[in-house]
């Protein structure tokens, strides 16, 4: 398949039309370059509410099925977005690239390292395409950042911490009831289970399967007590998630070591009361940015052991594709990131070309739960990380995010 004209229209499926799923259908749906042909969920009233979402925007109906097999089987279906729950978007994005088809795969973590390598080689077998549509790499704060990684403003980066902290627990606490996946995986794994969206701003800034890659991680879980506390206070004492015994600490922390000495710092954190926050930090030779506070200082530039708000730095070095968003109107979910991913997605699909997160980028991510539950469980100890792209990191010079979407 070959660069398509812009003015045909993109035939997309999606898979998984749960709360996530469904709002990027519905954000696909304004979008007048894209046809959302076929829809898949495994419950019926999810599927009707895709259905009305595209009638009332006027859109083509969709055609939907149970099984996300006979999706693919649709020949017309020319890219889909996978939004299933976590643990089924390796199986079912292998599944997509032996069908012929462009994968757009929602975040979350592996459920093993075996499914993580069986991804890489078959995008490697079929020519198939598959990107992790990480929407945090597209957040305006973060491709500023990356913007002045680019331009040398921190110098020589050291260290880098990226977080998913959210208070979930009234999510988590009504999983069964709202049949949400994430309860699921609370129960039976300790590690960190949601990696991604504090990872892709510094595994961009580090050049990540690009002349750099992850080589070790050390994990530590805190006890479990958050759910189960909310849940008996608020739900009742008799409630299962007031009964349940949580696998996943309340704090997860993950060190992870890079090839070329730079070190990264998760935190999984979702557990307990507290406000939103990726937790981000870029901290090189020449100064640092922390999310917390919206503060930087760099040296030669900011007073002298003073912080300075980052408003002004965002404004000055904006990163071009969020000039030109912004001139055009932002749109789209999470203050427009969401938007922009999918646009991202859809320019790969429409020119048949790698994506920004490849496949490479996407098993390095998601094999962080796996890795982690093992570290965990030996109380800390370090674990090797795979080298999912064997060896080609090391020639590979291509800019993450440097996509026209």
């Amino acid at each position: 398949m070959g660069k398509k004209s812009d003015s045909v229209k993109t035939k997309l499926g999606v898979i998984g039309v749960g709360p996530r799923g469904r709002g990027l259908f519905q954000l696909l749906l304004t979008m007048e370059d894209v046809d959302v042909i076929a829809v898949s969920d495994l419950y019926e009233d999810r599927m009707h509410d895709a259905t009305q979402d595209a009638k009332e925007a006027g859109k083509t109906i969709p055609a939907t099925y149970r099984s996300y097999k006979e999706l693919l089987a649709q020949a017309d279906v020319e890219a889909v977005v996978v939004a299933s729950s976590w643990t089924s978007h390796i199986e079912i994005a292998i599944a997509a690239m032996k069908a012929g088809k462009y994968v757009g795969c929602e975040v979350g973590g592996a459920a093993s390292l075996e499914e993580c390598w069986e991804l890489v080689r078959t995008a490697e077998a079929t020519g198939a395409h598959c990107m992790l549509l990480e929407n945090c790499c597209f957040g305006r704060e973060e491709m500023a950042i990356l913007n002045m990684v680019r331009k040398g403003l921190f110098g020589e980066l050291v260290h880098c911490q990226g977080a998913y902290q959210h208070d979930l627990r009234d999510e988590v606490a009504l999983g069964i009831e709202n049949r949400h996946y994430r309860i699921h995986n609370y129960l039976h794994r300790n590690g960190d289970v949601y990696p991604t969206h504090g990872l892709g701003l510094p595994a961009a800034c580090l050049n990540i399967n690009r002349g750099n890659r992850f080589i070790s991680l050390t994990s530590l879980a805190s006890k479990a007590r958050g759910i189960n506390a909310w849940a008996k206070e608020n739900l009742g004492p008799d409630h299962l998630a007031a009964r349940s015994n949580i696998a996943l600490g309340d704090v997860v922390t993950t060190m992870i070591q890079c090839a070329n000495g730079e070190t990264i710092l998760l935190t999984h954190d979702t557990s307990l009361p507290r406000a939103y926050s990726r937790g981000g930090r870029i901290q090189g030779t020449k100064g640092l940015w922390m999310e917390d506070g919206n503060v930087i200082h760099l040296e030669g530039a900011s007073p002298a052991h003073a912080w300075e708000s980052f408003d002004g730095y965002k404004e000055e070095h904006e990163h071009p594709v969020w000039q030109k968003f912004m001139q055009e109107g932002v749109q789209g979910g999470h203050g427009g990131m969401d938007y922009l991913c999918l646009r991202d997605f859809l320019s790969g699909v429409k020119t048949n070309s790698a994506p920004s997160i490849d496949v490479y980028d996407m098993a390095s991510w998601m094999a962080i739960t796996v890795l982690s539950e093992q570290s965990v469980r030996f109380g800390g100890t370090a674990v090797s990380f795979p080298d999912f792209t064997n060896g080609k990191w090391i020639e590979r010079n291509e800019d993450m995010l440097a996509g026209t979407f």
